[in-house]
């Protein structure tokens, strides 16, 4: 019987932003990190869970440290001696980012590395959270343990939700992708799909299409597009939901991840999908305005409750 606690499986990152001059501000971000970071704040008092592999320089002591801080714990994530974070750069053209990476020996591409202690960190969670993301930083085998892990988490009560996030250069083909996304959307229950990602992945031709195909292998999905609605698929009907318009957005980055933790937290606390999505818009929309993957909790709470 699955319990209280909301887990999220992936890589939380080094992030260097606002370049000043020669100096950055440095954070801790990453797909999946910033989903369970709006969800947590949006969630209660549910226990979080960051499910991942970390390494034993002062830069991963720093980061649990700074989770902790947050109250979000680790749960059984192995601690891999001599590995480090992955780290990543975001530069500004007005609002819109782009991003240089750091990552090819990342401590969290070994985060299933033991089965067992994946296992356990999936234990007792009402909900279980990753992305394409995550499956691309694994290896073939890797990945195979950890869909097992989620399955069975899922077979014990867990909701799984997922988000195909595909990014090109994290994969050797784009075969390898559609292959591991189909695998993960076997398992899982709310998929929360980015239509660019979806036409680039498997060509879809509108958001509706990639609302149709989804809906055929998970019962409930939202379809994201920026500034346009979002698009539910769920009980066999397309619902869309206007997006919040932003006159003048800071920073556009972890916008669809917040709108993710929003969406899911709102859908743990009984609101109905198209309340969850109005709900997650607003969030994405107070998101654009801070710069940094991560708003204050403060902030996410005030739009998420507006």
């Amino acid at each position: 019987m699955a319990g209280n606690g909301v887990a999220s499986i992936g890589e939380c990152m080094l992030e260097l932003s606002g370049q000043a001059g020669p100096n950055w501000r440095m954070g801790f971000a990453g797909d999946t990190f910033n989903t369970l970071w709006a969800l947590h704040a949006l969630s209660g008092d549910r226990p979080a869970t960051y499910v991942s592999a970390f390494g034993d320089d002062p830069f991963s002591r720093d980061q649990i440290d700074f989770f902790a801080q947050n109250g979000i714990g680790i749960g059984a994530s192995p601690i891999i001696p001599g590995a480090r974070p992955g780290l990543y750069a975001i530069t500004l053209t007005g609002a819109e980012r782009s991003f240089t990476y750091w990552r090819g020996d990342a401590a969290a591409r070994q985060l299933s590395s033991d089965a067992v202690a994946l296992k356990k960190s999936l234990e007792n969670q009402s909900l279980v959270y990753f992305s394409g993301i995550t499956l691309a930083i694994l290896d073939d085998a890797a990945r195979k343990t950890l869909l097992a892990a989620v399955a069975k988490a899922r077979a014990a009560g867990s909701l799984v939700a997922f988000d195909p996030n595909y990014r090109p250069r994290l994969w050797r083909r784009r075969e390898d992708a559609q292959t591991a996304i189909l695998d993960a959307l076997a398992v899982t229950d709310i998929a929360l799909p980015t239509f660019p990602d979806e036409q680039m992945l498997f060509g879809d031709a509108a958001p509706q299409k990639t609302a149709e195909r989804l809906g055929k292998l998970v019962g409930e999905v939202v379809v994201k597009n920026g500034e346009e609605p979002a698009l539910i698929a769920a009980n066999g009907t397309l619902q869309p939901v206007p997006a919040v318009h932003v006159a003048a957005p800071v920073d556009t980055t972890g916008a669809g991840d917040s709108f993710n933790g929003a969406y899911l937290a709102a859908r743990l606390h009984g609101h109905a999908p198209t309340e969850a999505v109005r709900r997650a818009h607003r969030v994405a929309a107070a998101v654009v305005q801070v710069r940094g993957a991560l708003a204050p909790f403060e902030t996410l709470r005030a739009a998420f409750e507006d």
